[in-house]
């Protein structure tokens, strides 16, 4: 659980910035962003003044709540009527984040705040989650640990023949047996994740709406990610890209394998994979641009001659090389082109440099690391290689 001493943190965190940006305070309805700054998920919204005690405002569960909570004054939620009063006068800037509030939860607090100004935060609060504390990094760690305890398994239930779909419910019945909670949050809209997924050369390459070098054939068009019915095949690229959620710390990795051999042109794929995750890792310092990373990254892949498939198909290539990874599966930094940002020390990113040939499968490598003065520290700690069986 949160400690007392890490949401005191967190909260003056966003309070420096408050003053700094001249807003009066920040109101927090999204549960992920409830629970980073109080220790509890329950349905809740949370005010912090830029100056003084923060209040938790609890629709359900209060009791559970009470007992979860890092936020001394945590009180059920209060009247429409009621609720004006417990903002001053001097209140009149009030940051809110628009990236994920609906527009029905915006006008209900408007008008019950009339004549405030409500300011988007989404930006100091998701750089503000971005970087991890010494705890942070421990629950990621143990995370990590968790996870590749699962992919080792996988050389012992990975069969010829065998569904994608039956693939990955092995899977995530060792997962869930390890207690995994299964909760990928992401933040962007329109994107949806199940734990993962496992695909053969068979759907690999089959684009999807999903923003990532591989997205899978899924179930069916209502459920088009991840694992399909399709058969495993001999000699053919098995990818298996799953998350480890534990004490709701996500890390992000992918492991291939192979009943039999690969193709020489999936061999130099995945050389290529590992050689710009190397280079990544080993610039993965405070103070490198994260755009910068991306277009080496990618022109590493041009060199090799395989720009064309270089995290995704041709024509559908996703536009970075690693994402943030923390309480959501999207956080910040993204090494991405446009996103011209410093990296800092303690923030988590899952490097996937990954290539997609059509007809004959994916190939790729990735793993969770944390930025350091020394590069890139691995989160996700196992050997790289693909596994043939």
């Amino acid at each position: 659980m949160l400690t007392r001493q890490e949401s005191q943190q967190r909260v003056a965190r966003l309070q420096q910035e408050l003053k700094s940006k001249e807003i009066d305070g920040a109101l927090f309805i999204y549960p992920i962003d409830v629970y980073y700054f109080t220790g509890t998920r329950q349905n809740s919204t949370l005010w912090v003044p830029a100056e003084g005690s923060p209040r938790l405002m609890v629709r359900k569960s209060y009791s559970r709540a009470r007992q979860e909570s890092c936020i001394e004054e945590t009180r059920p939620f209060p009247s429409s009527k009621e609720f004006p009063d417990l903002f001053g006068p001097e209140i009149t800037r009030i940051g809110f984040t628009f990236d994920v509030a609906p527009v029905q939860q915006y006008n209900y607090y408007a008008k019950l705040l009339p004549g405030r100004e409500f300011v988007d935060i989404s930006s100091i609060n998701r750089d503000i989650r971005s970087v991890k504390s010494t705890w942070e990094l421990e629950q990621m760690r143990d995370s990590g640990a968790r996870l590749c305890a699962i992919f080792k398994e996988v050389p012992s239930f990975l069969k010829e023949g065998m569904r994608e779909v039956d693939l990955a419910a092995e899977f995530e019945y060792r997962l869930r047996k390890a207690g995994g909670e299964g909760y990928v949050r992401m933040r962007s809209f329109n994107q949806e994740l199940f734990q993962g997924l496992a695909v053969s050369s068979a759907t690999a390459c089959d684009p999807g709406f999903f923003d990532g070098a591989v997205t899978g054939q899924g179930m069916s068009s209502a459920s088009p990610h991840g694992a399909s019915a399709a058969t495993i095949c001999a000699n053919t690229p098995v990818l298996i890209d799953y998350t480890g959620v534990f004490n709701g710390y996500i890390v992000d990795m992918t492991r291939f394998f192979v009943i039999g051999k690969l193709d020489p042109e999936l061999e130099r794929g995945f050389a290529t994979a590992i050689a710009i995750q190397n280079y990544v890792v080993e610039n993965l310092k405070p103070g490198a641009i994260c755009e910068e990373l991306f277009l080496k990254a990618a022109q590493m892949a041009e060199s090799a001659g395989l720009a064309q498939n270089f995290m995704g198909a041709p024509g559908e290539n996703a536009k970075f090389v690693g994402h943030g990874v923390g309480l959501e599966l999207d956080e910040f930094p993204v090494l991405a082109q446009g996103f011209k940002v410093a990296l800092q020390e303690g923030q988590t990113i899952a490097i996937e440099p990954k290539f997609v040939f059509p007809g004959k499968g994916v190939i790729g490598i990735e793993n969770t690391f944390a930025v350091s003065s020394n590069g890139g520290v691995k989160l996700t700690d196992m050997p790289d290689e693909v596994v043939s069986l």
